[in-house]
């Protein structure tokens, strides 16, 4: 990939919108892009493991976890999966936990903080829906660049860029 955020911000900024600087990057793969896949959930991360579960297509799994930090919603297990399914990242408004194995894992991660805690299993959330955090409004089918310079969304697909 080859795309920064800097550089879209100054081809695209009348149709970006851009996240403000809350997250840290967990995984290997620091500069991702695809189009949303959303899920909303508060410290049960099952949905997330549901929608890591399926294969991926160079999406990005954006993680409404209402912030919280008593927990971890993506671990190296979910990580992996999410690699291996063919998730180009998962955003994470909330914890992830196993930062250094995560760090090893080639997949884009960002998230708000660690926490060895994790998560309930007990089902609960919402997927596909319209999610508000960071500024943003994250829509899934709209489309997610990030690099460690943070996080834009657009609507559309920036031709060129989406394939970096």
């Amino acid at each position: 990939m080859t795309f920064t955020t800097a550089d879209l911000y100054d081809e695209f900024a009348d149709d970006l919108q851009v996240a403000e600087p809350l997250f840290q990057d967990f995984g290997e793969r620091k500069r991702f892009a695809g189009k949303i896949v959303t899920v909303k959930c508060f410290e049960d991360n099952s949905l997330v493991r549901k929608f890591l579960e399926q294969p991926g297509e160079g999406g990005v799994l954006v993680v409404d976890g209402g912030g919280s930090t008593h927990c971890a919603l993506v671990g190296d297990r979910l990580g992996a999966l999410g690699r291996d399914n063919g998730w180009s990242g998962v955003v994470v408004y909330g914890c992830v936990r196993d930062k250094v194995a995560l760090s090893h894992i080639d997949i884009g991660l960002k998230a708000l903080a660690t926490t060895p805690r994790k998560s309930v299993k007990a089902g609960a959330g919402e997927s596909q829906g319209r999610l508000e955090f960071a500024g943003v409004v994250f829509e899934p089918g709209s489309f997610l660049y990030a690099d460690p310079d943070g996080i834009v969304v657009s609507a559309k697909s920036l031709g060129e860029w989406r394939n970096c």
